[in-house]
C-alpha cells in the first residue's frame, strides 16, 4: 500500500441542520400564527428537533484516516484503530434510504461496523482503499449487514 494518507474529519454543527431546524421551527410557528395549531401538539414536534439543537450546540467531531500500516477512526468520545493485517476487507453496503454503511471484516470473520458519522463519503472512500490496495465488497439495498 502507497505511504499516503487518507483523511475524513466532519462537525455536528453544519449549514445543513441549521436551515434544516429554521424550516421547521418556522413552519411550526406559521402553523401556530395562521392555523392556530395546538401550542401542546406543535410543542411535541417541535422536540425532534433536539437531537439536531445538541448537534448544533455540542459540534461532536468525527472522523476516519488510514495509512500503509492501519486505519484509526473517532466518534465524538468514541475512537478505535485496526491494523490492515487483521483486514480481510471492506463492506460498503448501500442501505434503503442511500446512506452507505462501512463494515470492516476481519481475517477471523469478526465485522466491525464504523460509526456512520466517522464514514467518509463512499466513493472517495472506496477510491482512497482501492489506490492503497485495500479490497473492497460493495452490497446494494441490503436490510441486514
Amino acid at each position: 500500500m502507497a505511504a499516503e494518507v487518507f483523511s475524513y474529519h466532519r462537525n455536528g454543527r453544519n449549514t445543513a441542520t441549521i436551515w434544516a431546524v429554521l424550516a421547521v421551527w418556522g413552519v411550526l410557528l406559521l402553523a401556530i400564527i395562521w392555523v392556530d395549531a395546538a401550542l401542546w401538539l406543535m410543542g411535541i414536534v417541535a422536540a425532534f428537533t433536539l437531537p439536531a439543537l445538541w448537534d448544533l450546540w455540542a459540534n461532536p467531531a468525527a472522523g476516519l484516516s488510514f495509512d500503509d500500516q492501519g486505519m484509526t477512526w473517532f466518534s465524538a468520545k468514541r475512537s478505535a484503530s485496526l491494523r490492515w493485517s487483521e483486514v480481510d476487507h471492506m463492506r460498503l453496503d448501500t442501505r434503503l434510504d442511500f446512506s452507505v454503511r462501512a463494515t470492516a471484516v476481519l481475517n477471523t470473520g469478526q465485522k466491525i461496523r464504523l460509526p456512520y458519522e466517522a464514514t467518509p463519503p463512499h466513493q472517495a472512500f472506496e477510491n482512497a482503499l482501492h489506490a492503497g490496495g485495500i479490497k473492497t465488497q460493495r452490497h446494494h439495498f441490503s436490510l441486514i449487514g
